[in-house]
């Protein structure tokens, strides 16, 4: 059982090991230099220690994480986790990690070559693999976990020690929001990876695979759902803090775009041209692998609340996933940034109500009060983020306890959490016993 745990570890590093993981950290180090420690300790508690919580969630449900959404109300749970799904699926999550393949793994092939021609063809070729593999679930566990993660283990751990030992730049001074609060700005930060949006929606596979290997009661479960995420949590804060450490010793070398522009920069400087061929075969298995696990997981979930077959909704997911991702990078970013920012923060509350939920007998009220406090605030920033004009509105917000550090939601999911516990009491007495 032992080597099941390891395998299915490995694989749930590698589902959420994707574009995000790989653009944001060297981001974060560059830009917070000699506040770097502090400022990833923050980004790993969202990127990596709410994903882990939120596959442990799921372990203690029935189904998936419409179950846990379905504690505010059935219709929430439907109408919450397919925006989640979608989000991190078809129209985000899988696009983004195309691009990010073909920007940082293609396309610095192929120069003097029309980049869209070249993106039109490399995504028709990618997504016909993920389509192929996606088609059979059961094997996609040992598919990724012993034989694309370790591969994919030992390209990055290649290019870490290489930054260690050649990389001796000075840090340099931190931009002022790193400067201000870096670990609540790296906090933040994390919310950028939709890890822990997407874990509710990989926590079900997990929970599958154990299934598969005979391990049925629930307390069994949730401990090697647990053990699986301590070997992916340890993966993932070792390859973070050690990406970021290499965008913080970037600094001074050059100017960059975006956290890929830092890593590619990174690997000619460590490896000349081999290096840019590392990092080709770092992000095309970290992206391959995290398609392959969202379109299982959308076609896990949608096969249920609708009449398709899972052929067909991978099918349709696979397609839809293919023309948006030909839109490009910056755009699927410029409009992705809002709609995470409103749902994160509700996802949140949600995993942490559900490991709390004895503290208050899992009372309806409780999870509506937080969520719908939380969602009124969370709205605001992704209104925000979207472009609108909420200035006559922003005077009251930023009066919110944590509003400058872009966690306003906080105090308004703990007050509309009382609210419903007292609610709750006073329909039923016998809570307050």
């Amino acid at each position: 059982m032992k080597k099941d745990t390891f395998i299915i570890g490995f694989m749930l590093f590698a589902l959420f090991f994707g574009a995000g993981n790989l653009i944001y950290p060297p981001t974060l180090g560059i830009d917070s230099g000699t506040s770097y420690w502090a400022a990833i300790a923050g980004f790993v508690i969202t990127g990596v220690g709410l994903p882990i919580l939120a596959v442990t969630a799921i372990s203690f449900v029935k189904n998936d994480a419409r179950e846990l959404a379905d504690k505010v109300h059935p219709l929430f749970g439907l109408i919450f986790t397919s925006v989640v799904y979608l989000a991190i699926g078809p129209f985000f999550g899988i696009p983004r990690a195309a691009s990010v393949a073909f920007e940082m793994g293609v396309e610095p092939f192929t120069a003097g070559i029309s980049s869209t021609l070249v993106l039109f063809i490399f995504t028709t070729i990618f997504f016909i693999l993920v389509y192929v593999v996606s088609l059979n679930p059961s094997k996609m566990v040992d598919r990724i976990g012993q034989y694309l993660t370790p591969i994919l283990l030992i390209a990055i751990i290649a290019l870490a020690v290489g930054g260690f030992i050649l990389l001796d730049s000075p840090m340099v001074d931190p931009i002022e929001k790193y400067a201000s609060s870096p670990f609540f700005t790296g906090f933040v930060e994390g919310y950028l990876t939709m890890d822990a949006i997407a874990a509710l929606a990989f926590g079900i596979i997990v929970v599958n695979a154990f299934k598969e290997r005979g391990i049925t009661t629930q307390s069994e479960l949730v401990k090697s759902t647990i053990k699986a995420g301590i070997i992916t949590g340890t993966g993932l804060i070792i390859v973070y803090g050690s990406i970021g450490w290499i965008g913080a010793k970037m600094a001074t070398i050059g100017d960059y775009s975006n956290g890929g522009d830092i890593l590619s920069s990174a690997a000619e400087v460590l490896f000349g041209s081999f290096g840019a061929l590392l990092l080709g075969v770092i992000v095309a298995l970290a992206c391959f692998t995290t398609c392959v696990g969202l379109i299982v997981a959308c076609g896990q979930f949608f096969t249920k609340i609708t009449r398709l077959s899972y052929n067909k909704i991978i099918l349709l997911t696979t397609v839809v996933s293919y023309l948006i991702a030909n839109q490009g990078l910056n755009t699927i970013i410029s409009y992705s940034v809002p709609v995470l920012v409103f749902i994160y923060p509700i996802a949140i509350v949600l995993i942490i109500l559900t490991f709390i939920q004895n503290l208050f007998h899992g009372a309806r009220p409780v999870y509506q009060g937080a969520i719908l406090f939380t969602a009124v605030t969370s709205l605001y920033d992704g209104l925000l983020a979207f472009g609108m004009d909420l200035s006559t509105v922003k005077p009251y917000m930023e009066m919110l306890p944590f509003f400058a550090l872009g966690l306003g939601w906080i105090v308004p999911a703990l007050i509309g959490g009382i609210i419903g516990l007292i609610v709750s009491k006073v329909a039923n007495p016998s809570y307050a016993n």
